[in-house]
Order: structure tokens, then sequence, then C-alpha cells
């Protein structure tokens, strides 16, 4: 795709993404053609990502249809955001950008299009940014079935708007069978910030409650019984899923809220891992307080894992002041995402850069950094 956006927009909300995409703008890929075309080829070919017709083919038959909006309509090199409609929602403008590359692309609860949606969408929300944007930039190896990618398109097109997001440029290259895995997606998100916001580690302070938005370990559980190598039967689903809204409730909450932080790769533990060495502290845990599902605490218990090292990609962690934890565990429970939402653990001086678990013991083990990999090709 090489798509960009309109110059001269000056409309604060996020187009819709679940309407038609205007004949002008099909038209402009299809040399004129009233109607958009179906591409024939049942699979991707290298002819696919030649620049040429079947190239133009493709994007105007799968991507455009479901990623159209105005800013999107001159299909120029680049995107030009209207500065004027960030300023007015934030004094600093946000971008991230992340590479997804899960295996299996489809499985419970998702598929690699929502969550290189909603992945980029939460790394923005947690930052206290207003997401605004998406890039996408899509490798499609040779061989991959067309209605696949029809899906996973369908599926980011779904989320976008979801998440209140406009896709307003990308790229799509194919390469030769076995150069990759089937597809792999990267999404750059830009967002804006408000002033009266500033979250970060080096704002947490000893005392400080530590919450958490829902059940941890989903995502990680549901991938590895996704990929049928275990023979297991489970309901779990991941939780694939944005966290917008639910940021914005907390801060609405608390104002002042130390940080927050999606609990990706390296899960919860992780995030915790670094909040304590970045500023200086220690935090203490309760095992009894963690909540993580019959399902996924089985499934680990089976194959040896820690969920508090499995990744999650619709949960947040949050640090905010002893006084106000109840406050913002209220403000969480009004949103879907926060519905399970509840307090792990606090913030201690020392010992410094260390978290530690008090076990139903009555004893304490260190939750210490992953060294290796738990589960590979998680997002």
């Amino acid at each position: 795709m090489t798509p960009a956006d309109s110059p001269s927009s000056t409309s604060a909300p996020v187009p819709s993404l679940g309407e038609r995409p205007s004949d002008s703008l099909l038209d402009r890929l299809q040399g004129q053609r009233q109607r958009p075309p179906r591409i024939r080829d049942r699979h991707i070919t290298l002819a696919h990502g030649s620049g040429g017709r079947a190239m133009r083919d493709l994007i105007a038959d799968v991507f455009v249809g479901a990623f159209d909006n105005p800013l999107l309509a001159p299909l120029a090199d680049q995107a030009q955001l209207d500065l004027g409609a960030l300023a007015a929602q934030g004094d600093r403008l946000a971008i991230t950008t992340d590479t997804f590359v899960v295996d299996p692309i489809e499985f419970p609860g998702g598929d690699i299009g929502c969550l290189a949606v909603y992945g980029t969408v939460n790394d923005l929300a947690v930052g206290g940014a207003i997401p605004r944007y998406l890039s996408c930039g899509v490798i499609l190896e040779e061989g991959l079935p067309v209605e696949t990618l029809r899906r996973i398109v369908r599926s980011m097109a779904l989320a976008a708007q979801r998440a209140g997001v406009a896709i307003v440029t990308g790229d799509t290259k194919v390469v030769p069978r076995g150069s990759a895995d089937k597809i792999f997606i990267n999404t750059t998100g830009v967002g804006a910030i408000a002033p009266q916001y500033r979250l970060g580690s080096d704002q947490i302070r000893p005392g400080d409650a530590v919450l958490v938005s829902g059940p941890i370990g989903d995502h990680g559980a549901a991938i590895l019984v996704a990929r049928g190598e275990l023979g297991l039967e489970t309901d779990i689903v991941s939780d694939c899923q944005p966290l917008h809204e639910l940021t914005a409730a907390i801060l609405a909450a608390c104002p002042h809220t130390r940080a927050l932080r999606d609990a990706t790769r390296g899960g919860v533990a992780t995030v915790l891992n670094e909040f304590a060495i970045d500023a200086g502290v220690a935090i203490r845990l309760e095992e009894a307080a963690l909540p993580v599902r019959p399902a996924v605490a089985g499934l680990c218990e089976i194959l040896g894992f820690d969920p508090l090292y499995l990744a999650n990609e619709g949960t947040l962690v949050a640090v905010v002041p002893s006084g106000d934890a109840a406050a913002v565990l209220a403000a969480m429970a009004t949103c879907p995402a926060g519905a399970g939402a509840r307090q792990i653990g606090t913030v201690s001086e020392t010992p410094v850069g260390l978290v530690t678990v008090r076990t139903g013991f009555g004893t304490e083990r260190i939750l210490d950094l992953l060294t290796g990999d738990q589960l590979p090709r998680i997002c």
C-alpha cells in the first residue's frame, strides 16, 4: 500500500472505517473502472508485490475496501496529518511502532490483524496518549491464501474502528515462499498526550499501590494451545482488546497516576521488574491477589509455567498513589477491559530493584527477569 492522508483535513473525529470506499478512491486504483476488481488468484504470488497491475488489484480489492477513510484517500506516498487537530488534544506527540509475527496467525480470541492494531493502540494509550492514526506495513509470503489475507485485513479494519483510529498509510511487500511465515505486520501509531499527564516509572514512589486490569496469562496460554502441539482442548481465549477507554477512565479518576504499562511479552513479571529497576524501588506482590483463570492456572501447572511471565494483549499494570487505589479500581470496573481489576501489591523502598511474591505459605519468592523464552512467537 502507498496511501496517505489529506493535507487540508481539519476534522478532529477519526473517520469511520466500516463504510464502503468511495468510487473516486477505488477508481484511482482501478484505472476508472466502476467496481473494485476481485483478484482471481487464490494464493499470494510474487506478482502481487511487483508494483504492477496484480499489486494494484490486490490493494484495491483487499486493503482499500477495508481501510478507506478521508485521510487515506489521496493514496500518495506519505500521510500528511493535521497538526492542529493533534495539538487540540495534547501538547506532546506520541509515536510508537511494533512488528507482529505471531504463530499461529489466527487463534482463539483474535488474529495477527487485530493484534497489530490493538498492540500499537495500547502502547500509545498506556503513555496517556489519545490514539489517532496508524500506518500498516505488511510482508506476505508467497502462497498465503488470499481468503486468509481478507479475513486478517477485515479484522484490522474492525479493530481500528473499535479503537477509534484511522489507518492512513502503509506498504505491502511479497517475499518468496519460505522467506517468511505467512504474514508479518508492522504498525506505527501516532497520538497526542494532554499536558496534565506525566506517566513513567520515574514517577513511582514507595507506598504506591500496584493494580492489574484483569486476569493474566490468557494470551500466552491461548497461543500455546492453538499450536496444537500438546493435544489439549481448553476454552482459553486471548485477551486481545484495546485499552484506550480503560486508560482514559484511570486517568480521569486519578490524573496523577504514576505509571501504566500493557503486559505483553514477558508478562506482568517483566513490567514490574522494569518498574522496580528504573524507579529504584521494591515491589511486593500477594500471590493470593493475582487474578489467574483456573484453566490458565491448570495449564501452567501441567507445563511448569508461571502465569506472571505469560504474555497478555489486553491487560495492563497500573501504579497509583495508595490513597487513590479504590477510586481507580472503581473506575476500571466500569470498562469491559477492567472488569476484573484488582490490587496485587505495593511499592516499598527496599530491597531496591527487586520484585517479590508473598506465597500462600507465608514465604516470599523473588520474581526475577525472565531468562530465555518461556513461550516464543506470541505477538
